[in-house]
């Protein structure tokens, strides 16, 4: 099972990335997929995240309106969308799957992805 993020880079303050997250390995139907990230010096937290299956998000509230997430089944992908980006979201992003419920709680997350470089220059 592999999940690999990718879309990161190096964005002014306002500016828009959009986050990829490939699953491989089985098939993730059944689960949630989150989106979590630890800035420097600090503890991760979470962002965002959905049911695989029907339209159910959870967002925290500090990317609320901003960021989107979504996702391709057909392409066992999972994307997040990062609008008027702010230097606070600099961070090392991640994605996560949940065998459970749509959650924000980080120990329910049990396969994780390496983690992509957010860099927001003010």
């Amino acid at each position: 099972v592999q999940l690999q993020a990718s879309g990161g880079g190096l964005v002014q303050a306002g500016g828009s990335l959009r986050l990829s997250c490939a699953v491989s390995g089985r098939a993730f139907s059944d689960h949630v997929m989150g989106w979590f990230r630890r800035a420097p010096g600090k503890e991760r937290e979470f962002v965002s995240a959905i049911r695989w299956s029907g339209r159910s998000t959870l967002y925290a509230d500090y990317v609320k309106g901003r960021f989107a997430i979504s996702r391709d089944n057909a392409k066992n992908t999972v994307y997040l969308q990062m609008n008027s980006l702010k230097p606070e979201d600099t961070a090392v992003y991640y994605c996560a799957a949940n065998p459970s419920s749509l959650s924000r709680i980080e120990r329910l997350y049990n396969y994780w992805g390496q983690g992509t470089l957010v860099t927001v220059s003010s």
